[in-house]
């Protein structure tokens, strides 16, 4: 697919910018022992489809996640091996709630004209997630402590929803760094295809600016070579998500210099030691945990109190490596003793 930043930046120009409506829609409790619930938040352009899961003893705080472009919510509520794999489910463990939703245009949500998709709102829609669970969702008490979590696309729109509103607790990014490898990111950009095309989205009725990746093309892009188990690679080719091209202009502006050094809360930011998009070329800043923070500490001020790890033989989607469960800890250690709850 060839598509120039220009005419990417146009199309971002004509989306449509709104502000979240804070309020929630209500919600039906699923079955124990996870203690879940959906919830749908409101927002111009449709609905956001969300699940709330509480863990086993009470907690004050709340882990936000939303997935990056090529994944909806089964990327943190993985239903394979779900003791190693499924990333909601181990924080619910460690006692924090969680709360995992689908972009507009993505999983459960709505589906506007994919024209209309932009990092931007969903960052806007980021923050009225975050001010809802403050406030109070239905049937749960408010949180003190809000942490949002993103993966790629979404660690940038947890960057732009940071900076814009500085009223969250903390901000995990993973597959995120201000060291791009531009020619990898465009080969991945190469293995879009419309998902009209694709035989798991062609009778949806999705318009041709909607996008997923052609079958075969994931491991590549998105695995370090041999750390993934071929049936998490299945299904994840099973449940890949839709996104729009126009989501990557702004979003990408967080990549830039500048931006991330207004955020104020704690960062952890998580990058897998093969990650071909994250890690500059060569992989040269993902060697080891202290050499990613040695790259990335300059664009984040000491409010941030800047943590880095890095996943040995991980790619893209730390998430689904099969040693994720390193990751996990590290993410639990950080919430420990640098968020404070």
């Amino acid at each position: 697919m060839r598509t120039s930043v220009r005419t990417l930046a146009a199309s971002a120009a004509a989306m449509l910018l709104c502000l979240m409506c804070p309020g929630t829609v209500d919600a039906e409790p699923t079955a124990p022992p996870d203690q879940c619930r959906e919830l749908s938040f409101a927002a111009p352009q449709g609905i956001l489809a969300a699940s709330l899961c509480l863990p086993d003893r009470p907690t004050d705080t709340v882990m936000v996640f939303m997935a990056g472009s090529n994944y909806n919510h089964t990327y943190w509520d993985f239903p394979y091996a779900p003791e190693t794999y499924n990333f909601r489910r181990a924080m619910n463990a460690a006692g924090y709630a969680t709360l995992v939703a689908d972009r507009l245009g993505n999983g459960a949500s709505s589906k506007p004209p994919s024209v209309s998709l932009t990092a931007t709102a969903t960052a806007e829609a980021l923050h009225g997630i975050v001010q809802a669970l403050r406030h109070g969702v239905t049937g749960v008490a408010p949180f003190a402590t809000v942490v949002t979590a993103g993966h790629s696309l979404s660690s940038g729109t947890s960057v732009m929803e940071a900076t814009a509103y500085h009223d969250v607790d903390g901000v995990l990014l993973t597959g995120y760094s201000h060291a791009l490898d531009i020619p990898e990111v465009l080969g991945v950009i190469s293995t879009y295809h419309p998902a009209a095309d694709d035989p798991v989205f062609a009778s949806r009725g999705l318009d041709s600016g909607y996008l997923v990746t052609r079958p075969g093309t994931r491991e590549r892009d998105f695995y370090g070579d041999g750390n993934v188990d071929p049936q998490v690679l299945a299904l994840d080719e099973s449940t890949k998500e839709t996104f729009s091209l126009t989501e990557y202009p702004d979003g990408l502006t967080s990549t830039l210099p500048g931006m991330s050094s207004l955020i104020n809360a704690p960062v952890l930011l998580v990058n897998g030691s093969l990650d071909r998009l994250s890690c500059g070329p060569g992989y040269t800043i993902c060697r080891d945990s202290a050499t990613l923070l040695d790259a990335e500490a300059q664009y984040f001020t000491p409010a941030a109190q800047l943590r880095t790890f890095v996943l040995p033989r991980s790619g893209h989607s730390v998430n689904l490596a099969r040693n994720t469960v390193a990751y996990q800890d590290a993410v639990v250690d950080w919430m420990r003793t640098v968020v404070g709850r």
